[in-house]
């Protein structure tokens, strides 16, 4: 099979964000808070969470369910924070709600930052990041209300939650960069599913349920009207870890959980339990960066079961796929790159010209404009 794709200098991929964010309401601020996380998840190999995220924003804003303007609305009490998104870009909201559990941890010791209302938060790994760039450490536990369930319960054969993503980050020292640990708690993430049926491939076994609970590698069944599910990762174990998501997040955290009662057709609403904690309230910084550091060694020294697949820990992977796509840039699918041209299109906004190249067959050239 032919696949066409184009390569995308990160740079320009940035500046189109931003000037479609603004086109569609936004601030530049903003748009440049939204378009540095979109392209840095495609950056580290998370398209399912990159730029092709964006059409859905600019169909969500024209439908009201996304308010370009809306900022965090932040109340505290001693160490816990109750932050209302107002369905505003998440990527603004949950990062000022972070900002300010950030500043609690640093006066505390511990903050607990209840975000709930946000429009899609993205990689949830960029918060984790945020708190370990402060040198703290954090865990997030995340739920998806809005829109119709996705992933299928362990024994079940329909949707009953969404991927309700979980991390921790933590900070290795200065200059060094975080153990990162984010997944999504279903075997794929939602967004995988999308890049897949728009590259028109077939997905591996074990991830997926027709609309009557039987297995299939057909990626288009989760996206006409009676769709079926994504599978729960490890079993009952997985399930357990999406479940529990879904109560912190939903329940505990004041967002709601996907449960009938919840209002559907608003889109893709996050909420996020978020607990940062300043380690140096626990043991001395040099005790903390030697153990960690240490344990990192003794992990990664384990013999390769295959040589050319040595051990890795959390977040090695993003920068190595980082490295590789500063210099070749951003690979994007034809039927991702056109999605954009309608979005960009519909706001008056032209995409960049870049050069498409098929996996077989000649170059082609993918035209930004009408």
């Amino acid at each position: 099979m032919s696949e066409a794709y184009v390569h995308v200098p990160a740079p320009t991929l940035g500046a189109f964000v931003i000037e479609v964010c603004v086109a569609a309401g936004a601030t530049e601020v903003d748009g440049r808070t939204v378009a540095d996380h979109l392209v840095t998840a495609n950056l580290y190999g998370h398209d399912s969470h990159g730029v092709g995220m964006l059409p859905k924003y600019v169909d969500s804003i024209a439908s009201g369910q996304l308010d370009p303007k809306a900022h965090a609305e932040i109340r505290a009490d001693g160490a816990i924070l109750s932050i209302d998104g107002r369905r505003g870009f998440g990527q603004v909201v949950a990062r000022e709600g972070i900002a300010a559990g950030i500043a609690r941890a640093r006066s505390e010791g511990l903050a607990l930052a209840a975000l709930r209302n946000a429009f899609h938060i993205g990689r949830i790994g960029t918060y984790g990041e945020q708190c370990a760039a402060e040198g703290l450490v954090s865990l997030h536990f995340v739920n998806v209300v809005g829109h119709p369930p996705l992933v299928a319960p362990f024994r079940g054969s329909d949707a009953r939650f969404s991927t309700n993503p979980f991390c921790c980050a933590i900070p290795l020292g200065p200059g060094k960069p975080p153990f990162l640990l984010d997944f999504a708690t279903s075997v794929v993430a939602m967004g995988k599913v999308r890049v897949a049926k728009n590259k028109g491939e077939v997905m591996d076994e074990g991830l997926l349920l027709d609309h009557q609970g039987q297995p299939t590698r057909d990626p288009g069944v989760m996206f006409p009207e009676i769709r079926g599910a994504l599978v729960a990762m490890g079993l009952h174990k997985g399930y357990g870890l999406a479940l529990a998501c879904e109560l912190l997040a939903g329940a505990v955290a004041g967002g709601r959980t996907v449960q009938p009662g919840t209002p559907r057709g608003l889109g893709i609403i996050n909420n996020m339990l978020s607990i940062i904690v300043d380690p140096q309230r626990l043991v001395p910084d040099s005790f903390l960066q030697s153990e960690i550091q240490a344990m990192i060694d003794y992990a990664k020294a384990s013999p390769p079961a295959d040589p050319d697949l040595p051990v890795l820990v959390p977040g090695e992977p993003e920068r190595e796929r980082m490295a590789e796509r500063m210099r070749t840039g951003v690979p994007i699918d034809l039927a991702t790159w056109d999605e954009l041209r309608g979005a960009a299109h519909s706001l008056g906004v032209l995409l960049p010209e870049v050069q498409a190249a098929p996996r077989v067959g000649s170059a082609a050239v993918a035209r930004g404009g009408a």
